[in-house]
């Protein structure tokens, strides 16, 4: 009982800094119901990792600054994710890594949930058996994956660069856990992140700039599409590429289970652009989630 209770007291104060962070959505042009008015990757030299399991190393955490962004998505990414919160069916949750990838299969989407102008990346999923590590010096790593996650998978796609609009990189996330209280301190650790490292390096020749973020649990700030919602924005700078871009990154929670899309910008590409992607991506996943371990009604 003693660990729980430091576990929770834990969470609670990662929470009010997230909290307090939060209080930017409003100031940076969300509506009251969370929706954005204008307009958050991991990644490790040689692979394209997911941060806090969700994302992209960028994608899982958020800390203070300035991001010159209009906005980030908030509370509710997609009227369509607002289906009514079923309870979790703790019969339908995974118990063995076979079995969390079999659920996983079910939730991840693929490219034409995002648009038919989205495609694959190559390589397109990443390495079912690596985990994204912010280190001490806010450069993303992998390892192998920790005991509180059974299963994870990332995949990459993109929008090819046309039209004087630069390449857009879009990433999906889904990470299943053993149950809520695993998923809920990923979130908790996407929180810590950001607020540590404002300024994170993916890889070689890609960094995270001025990240900043703030989360929701359900209830609050009209969130009632997702357990714990959170998000986070700054901007993206590639060396190939150049910038600084907007970037943007949305995670949601449904019981053991955390989905995430981070989106990356470029030249000609906007903060509202870059929302669409990322409010269809978590919305359509969070849906498939409710359907694969909700409780059917009656």
């Amino acid at each position: 009982m003693g660990g729980l209770v430091g576990q929770s007291r834990g969470k609670a104060v990662l929470r009010a800094y997230g909290c307090a962070v939060a209080g930017l959505f409003l100031i940076a042009g969300c509506t009251a119901d969370g929706t954005p008015k204008g307009g958050a990757a991991s990644g490790t030299p040689g692979t394209s990792a997911t941060p806090s399991g969700t994302g992209d190393p960028g994608t899982g955490g958020t800390g203070p600054g300035s991001t010159g962004a209009s906005s980030t998505p908030a509370a509710r990414p997609s009227s369509s994710a607002s289906i009514p919160m079923p309870p979790v069916d703790e019969s339908k949750q995974p118990k063995t890594a076979v079995e969390a990838r079999d659920l996983l299969g079910r939730i991840i989407i693929a490219e034409h949930d995002l648009g038919p102008e989205v495609v694959r990346n190559t390589p397109f999923e990443s390495d079912p058996g690596r985990w994204p590590v912010l280190d001490e010096g806010c450069v993303w790593q992998t390892e192998g994956l920790p005991d509180d996650v059974l299963a994870t998978s990332t995949r990459h796609f993109h929008v090819p660069a046309k039209d004087g609009r630069g390449r857009v990189r879009i990433n999906a996330t889904v990470t299943v856990h053993h149950n809520r209280e695993e998923s809920g301190w990923e979130t908790a650790r996407a929180m810590e992140e950001v607020l540590r490292c404002p300024d994170q390096k993916l890889r070689e020749g890609e960094e995270l700039k001025s990240l900043w973020g703030g989360a929701f649990y359900l209830g609050e700030q009209m969130n009632a599409w997702t357990e714990d919602a959170f998000t986070e924005s700054g901007k993206y700078v590639n060396a190939q590429d150049g910038g600084p871009y907007d970037y943007t990154w949305s995670q949601a929670q449904f019981g053991p289970v955390t989905v995430a899309i981070s989106a990356k910008g470029a030249e000609g590409i906007t903060i509202d652009d870059l929302n669409t992607y990322v409010a269809k991506g978590t919305g359509q996943m969070m849906i498939q989630a409710k359907q694969e371990l909700g409780k059917a009604a009656g």
